[in-house]
């Protein structure tokens, strides 16, 4: 198995306060699977990304990543691991300001061994036009496609995607979508995309649904559609 998420327990807080955010997440993924976490807000989605890619720990259970536990890593370990293997896309572009927007896209391209070409992918996400503006010249839509190039031009064994779409209009988020299921049916990358877009998990090969900090339901998608073939009118809430 690839992906092998077992026993994940996280809680925040002491006493009273504690929380339980994640009450023992058994998942596996196999590579290459487009993964889609679905669940409201608070149901411990993004927690679950977080430690599978080594920014926070858990309390209890493991990750192991083709066969390799990210517990047992030291910490330049982990670090060359997410270096090299891992993509992020978060709801926050975290672009640098003073790099334009090639050279923050070439930022991801230098941590990689086998990068994607820069130029292609500018010209996929539509801001090859806008290479030698800066992240303040662009729209709010234009610097999430920026920090998105970013991760994908790692060319990543696993790209976590946390609401990957969320401040893009519905023509824009397909396109991204689109790219993402491209880059996975021709590189191979496994991609766990977390999101509260329903409609989303049509085109995931496997969906799990969250929710309390549980998985509810965890299924292989039969009737796996393509990426622009996706109606957002349909679905707007995950399924509870």
């Amino acid at each position: 198995m690839f992906l092998e998420i077992k026993g994940i327990k996280k809680a925040y807080g002491q006493g009273e306060n504690r929380a339980e955010v994640l009450k023992g997440i058994d998942i596996e993924i196999q590579k290459g699977e487009i993964c889609v976490l679905l669940g409201p807000s608070g149901s411990g989605k993004s927690t679950l990304l977080n430690i599978i890619g080594g920014i926070d720990n858990a309390d209890d259970g493991y990750i192991s990543i083709n066969g390799e536990k990210i517990a047992d890593m030291n910490e330049k370990q982990l670090t060359l691991y997410r270096r090299k293997h891992l993509g992020y896309v978060f709801q926050m572009y975290n672009l640098i300001p003073n790099l334009n927007i090639k050279e923050n896209v070439e930022v991801g391209a230098y941590l990689s061994d086998n990068p994607l070409d820069v130029d292609e992918l500018l010209n996929t996400l539509g801001l090859y036009e806008h290479r030698h503006k800066l992240p303040n010249q662009l729209s709010g839509g234009q610097q999430q496609r920026t920090a998105i190039g970013r991760a994908i031009v790692k060319n990543p064994d696993i790209l976590l995607c946390d609401e990957p779409t969320g401040a893009l209009d519905y023509k824009t988020s397909k396109e991204i979508l689109k790219l993402i299921e491209d880059v996975n049916h021709k590189y191979g990358n496994t991609v766990l995309m977390v999101t509260h877009n329903g409609a989303i998990e049509s085109m995931a090969d496997r969906v799990v649904k969250m929710r309390d900090g549980m998985v509810r339901k965890n299924f292989v998608n039969p009737t796996k559609i393509s990426a622009m073939d996706l109606e957002w009118q349909e679905v707007l809430q995950c399924q509870r």
